[in-house]
């Protein structure tokens, strides 16, 4: 997305604007952190249910043993002219526990199904709790859009 024109939106139209690309995009950095090597970052496809953020990853890389060590997570769309960071806590599901419905949206729409690759998968179900949103300075004042699970519009 490449934004042209800055405009400063309002806390509802930030809020309409973020459900917008979570529900469109495809791409979302995922920021987990190992008490002995730091940070991690890796960006995953992701899928937006309209409550939670759902991603899945091998369950033995750094990003699953990461996330069941330490659930807190920063997850950031990728455009820096259109910034969102949700954060929240990872919950963790093994691919053949994943909830059907979840499972099966994430299957539609990247027509690939981790409950049957090879490999065991995690699937990361990721409920924001703080999300931030911004473009350019003049926003960066009121970017909070939501605090403690609740939206502010």
């Amino acid at each position: 997305m490449q934004i042209t024109q800055h405009t400063n939106r309002d806390v509802s139209q930030r809020q309409r604007d973020t459900l917008e690309r979570l529900a469109s995009e495809r791409d979302i950095w995922v920021s987990t952190a190992h008490p002995d090597h730091g940070p991690h970052q890796v960006p995953l496809w992701f899928l937006w249910d309209g409550q939670a953020v759902w991603m899945c990853t091998g369950a033995n890389s750094a990003t699953a043993r990461n996330a069941r060590d330490e659930p807190r997570v920063r997850l950031a769309l990728p455009d820096t002219a259109d910034v969102v960071l949700p954060k929240g806590e990872a919950e963790c599901f093994p691919a053949q526990e994943v909830p059907t419905e979840a499972a099966d949206a994430f299957t539609a729409k990247f027509g690939w199904d981790p409950r049957e690759g090879e490999g065991p998968f995690t699937y990361l179900r990721v409920v924001p709790k703080t999300v931030l949103a911004w473009r350019d300075e003049p926003e960066l004042r009121g970017r909070v859009i939501m605090r403690e699970g609740a939206w502010l519009a």
